[in-house]
């Protein structure tokens, strides 16, 4: 039966028909045409070729200190420095700390004190000097009248620190991450415009003077960002060693002296 008429019936039909062959002894299905088994199959048509992708051209690295400079340098006002460098996503501390520790104090006092790096303490609260560093801090400022809590700007002090994320396990910054984030504290100077900065311990003197050695650098004036700078023992230093806080007095009178002196 040709199959086209085949093609034609419905489904009951068919099937009737071919138990009608079954029982006339047909036992094998046989097609239109012979079909030679010897033959050389034709080979499949080979795919057409692919259009050629374009390369792809690699990402082009990402600078996190130009990206900084331009993040930093867009603030105003130190909310915007704040969301600025909490939008920052170039610094693998973020990832590790609970809060950002951006400042305490005064912005309007003529002291801006700049430390290391939050500790547990800090990164807990979300403010800097806060542990038993901190507590020392605020004795050691309360002996010459300032503090951060002081109600006059001229007794008051503003802190922020090098890093604004705490580190793991309180290790040193490392010198890649001191140079992605010192273009925020350049803009955070500029706008807080102290009269005097105040670098407490190494890693500030790094970030901000380019050296370490704080018992060589402490009590010797110096200038960066425009404005008279002091290094000092951090306070957690004096807390190792009590012997050094005869030096930390002699420094925070020279800081006291040169205050009078810019009034």
């Amino acid at each position: 039966m040709e199959s086209h008429l085949i093609d034609s019936l419905d489904f009951h039909t068919a099937r009737a028909l071919l138990q009608w062959q079954v029982e006339l002894g047909a036992d094998e299905a046989c097609l239109d045409a012979p079909v030679n088994r010897y033959e050389t199959p034709k080979a499949a048509p080979k795919p057409k070729a692919a259009v050629e992708a374009a390369p792809v051209q690699a990402a082009p690295k990402v600078d996190p200190v130009a990206v900084a400079k331009a993040v930093a340098a867009g603030a105003k006002t130190l909310d915007d420095l704040r969301a600025a460098m909490g939008a920052y996503e170039h610094c693998e501390l973020k990832r590790g700390a609970r809060n950002l520790v951006f400042s305490d104090g005064n912005p309007a006092a003529r002291v801006m004190i700049i430390g290391e790096a939050p500790g547990r303490d800090e990164d807990r609260e979300g403010k800097p000097f806060v542990g038993r560093a901190g507590h020392l801090l605020d004795r050691m400022f309360d002996a010459i009248d300032m503090g951060r809590t002081a109600p006059i700007s001229a007794q008051s002090i503003y802190i922020t620190n090098v890093l604004p994320w705490r580190p793991p396990q309180n290790r040193d910054p490392e010198a890649a991450e001191i140079a992605m984030l010192r273009p925020f504290l350049e803009r955070h100077v500029e706008i807080v415009a102290p009269e005097v900065i105040v670098l407490m311990g190494n890693i500030a003197c790094q970030a901000v003077l380019g050296r370490r050695g704080i018992t060589r650098l402490r009590g010797n004036w110096q200038e960066a960002f425009g404005k008279p700078v002091l290094p000092m023992f951090h306070p957690a230093y004096l807390l190792r060693q009590p012997s050094a806080k005869r030096e930390a007095w002699a420094d925070l009178l020279s800081l006291q002296a040169k205050l009078r002196s810019l009034a």
